[in-house]
């Protein structure tokens, strides 16, 4: 009776490998996704702090069909993203410090991702800040933002 149970315990955890096998896989390529997402918006933070604003750009896709919300206004394409970052952002006293923080960024395939988080700029005079969901797309050259809606 003994032997009779085994068969099928040792069935039940040979088709269960693999899938164990396959869950380690995909958490361990969803960390990576989140480190490599996390390396394009600390080195926009970087680049913003270093008053680069085309540096700090280069999270974004490059593309027209780049979508950047902020307020009651929708900015549509790379270009025009960039040309009102320098519009609202003209001087390195308008920059101020970004940081971003409370990231939670959740993988939702292999070439997509969302994050939700916080962003504050220190300025001599003020601390302006709010919240952030970004969609990013995997391309050939990395993560990149398609689409940011900031409050």
């Amino acid at each position: 009776m003994k032997n009779f149970l085994l068969v099928p315990l040792s069935l039940g955890l040979f088709l269960l490998l693999p899938a164990m096998s396959a869950t380690a896989v995909f958490a361990q390529k969803n960390e990576k996704a989140k480190n490599e997402i996390r390396a394009v918006m600390d080195a926009q933070v970087k680049a913003w702090n270093a008053g680069d604003i085309e540096g700090f750009m280069r999270g974004y896709w490059n593309s027209p069909e780049l979508t950047f919300v902020s307020g009651a206004n929708v900015t549509k394409g790379w270009q025009p993203t960039l040309d009102r970052y320098k519009k609202n952002y003209d001087s390195r006293a308008k920059m101020g410090t970004l940081a971003f923080s409370d990231l939670e960024i959740e993988v939702l395939s292999k070439d997509a991702a969302i994050v939700l988080g916080n962003w504050s700029l220190q300025r001599e005079n003020d601390k302006p800040g709010g919240k952030f969901t970004l969609i990013f797309r995997k391309f050939k050259d990395g993560w990149r933002v398609v689409h940011d809606h900031t409050s």
